[in-house]
């Protein structure tokens, strides 16, 4: 008969090495392939994809809060330009360079935090280009 040392165990510290070694892997693969699908998606598809990304990155429980500048920044896809105007009824935010005729735009109803403890609607227009 077996005795309960026999039986195969795993140690703590060699278990928590792997969930962690495991938890690292699987944020690296996230990441490139978050930043590989940006860069192989058209042309056409690059406005989307930046105001959904634009709006996760400056909001806050669902409700966007400006200035947007760090947001714009994250949401930025590579090789691209980008220029986003937020208007609520207390005010218009924008970000980035002018934009040109060859721009991609995309608009988006969204939350604004206007002043603390104050949402109001508001819409989101994201524009993307190729940098020249």
């Amino acid at each position: 008969m077996l005795s309960s040392s026999d039986r195969g165990q795993t140690e703590p510290l060699a278990a928590l090495v792997a969930v962690v070694a495991l938890g690292v892997g699987l944020s690296i693969y996230v990441g490139v392939l978050d930043s590989t699908l940006t860069s192989l998606a058209g042309g056409d598809d690059m406005a989307p994809i930046a105001a959904e990304t634009l709006v996760a990155e400056a909001s806050s429980f669902g409700v966007v809060q400006p200035p947007l500048g760090a947001a714009v920044d994250a949401a930025r896809p590579n090789g691209h330009a980008m220029n986003v105007t937020l208007q609520a009824n207390s005010g218009t935010w924008v970000e980035g360079p002018a934009r040109t005729d060859v721009a991609d735009c995309v608009k988006r109803m969204v939350s604004v935090r206007t002043a603390p403890g104050t949402v109001r609607p508001g819409t989101v227009e994201v524009c993307v280009w190729p940098e020249r």
